[in-house]
């Protein structure tokens, strides 16, 4: 009887023992398993996000999957157009957008933005021989934009709103196509998508113009609803990758030269 007792009293233990291993273990699969997120992006801004065959690529998704990745999460990224990311946001049928989104304090009133992550400002893309050599050129000129970006309002704040002379596409390759074809005279965009597009075309013999007194810096953010939780683990990524070197690492694999690093570490700290 004392040895049946015993018995059933080491079972008890070890029930116990394999009970509180299964929580433990449990706890850390969970944390281990790494929650997906539905990410949408607009995937013709080379070359920060675009088609590759059937991949998504580009800078601002290979920085995202660093950040996801030392943040502990999956990502599901889908191709949804311009326009949609910000309906798919405000809704929260997504969790997050990355697509060179501007940071700026109207967007802010409905969407969260994570700690800025590029230093961005437009610039102008000509033909060589255009007699273009700065913003205040562009005017009596027609210009080709991406509808809905920082580029059309620098545009609409120097040529007036709703003129004919600004062009809109869905996306800057429709912008800088118009522009080839001789529909438009200048394209105005983010400087890593013209310049870009210039060092990759040599053969169309085009040229940037860079025109700090009209064109502000600005800085792109991952986009998120109003609220989200996602945020604050997104930021202390951004930050990890930012220290250890990961952020320059990508930059330089696409851009072939090293970021502002100083600007972009002052632009956070301002941003906390």
């Amino acid at each position: 009887m004392k040895k049946r007792f015993l018995a059933i009293v080491m079972l008890a233990i070890m029930a116990l023992v394999v009970s509180a291993c299964g929580t433990s273990s449990g706890g850390g699969g969970s944390d281990a398993e790494k929650k997906e997120l539905r990410v949408v992006t607009d995937a013709a801004y080379a070359p920060f996000e675009y088609m590759d065959g059937d991949k998504i690529v580009g800078f601002d998704i290979d920085f995202l999957k660093a950040v996801a990745k030392e943040a502990g999460y999956e990502l599901k990224i889908e191709n949804v157009g311009w326009d949609p990311i910000f309906v798919e946001i405000k809704s929260k049928r997504a969790d997050l957008a990355v697509s060179s989104i501007s940071i700026n304090d109207e967007r802010k009133q409905t969407y969260d933005f994570s700690l800025p992550y590029f230093l961005s400002t437009n610039k102008i893309l000509v033909r060589e021989d255009s007699d273009i050599k700065s913003a205040a050129d562009l005017k009596g000129k027609v210009v080709a934009v991406q509808n809905g970006t920082t580029g059309q309002a620098a545009m609409d704040k120097l040529l007036g709103k709703n003129n004919e002379d600004i062009k809109k596409f869905d996306n800057n390759n429709l912008a800088i196509m118009e522009m080839l074809s001789g529909g438009a005279d200048a394209v105005v965009a983010d400087n890593g998508v013209v310049e870009v597009y210039a060092k990759n075309n040599p053969n169309e013999k085009l040229k940037v113009i860079e025109d700090s007194d009209s064109f502000e810096a600005e800085y792109y953010g991952i986009l998120f609803p109003k609220g989200t939780d996602l945020k604050a683990d997104f930021d202390k990524a951004i930050k990890k990758i930012v220290e250890n070197g990961t952020y320059e690492k990508i930059y330089q694999e696409w851009f072939g030269q090293d970021p502002n690093m100083e600007m972009l570490k002052a632009e956070q700290e301002a941003s906390e």
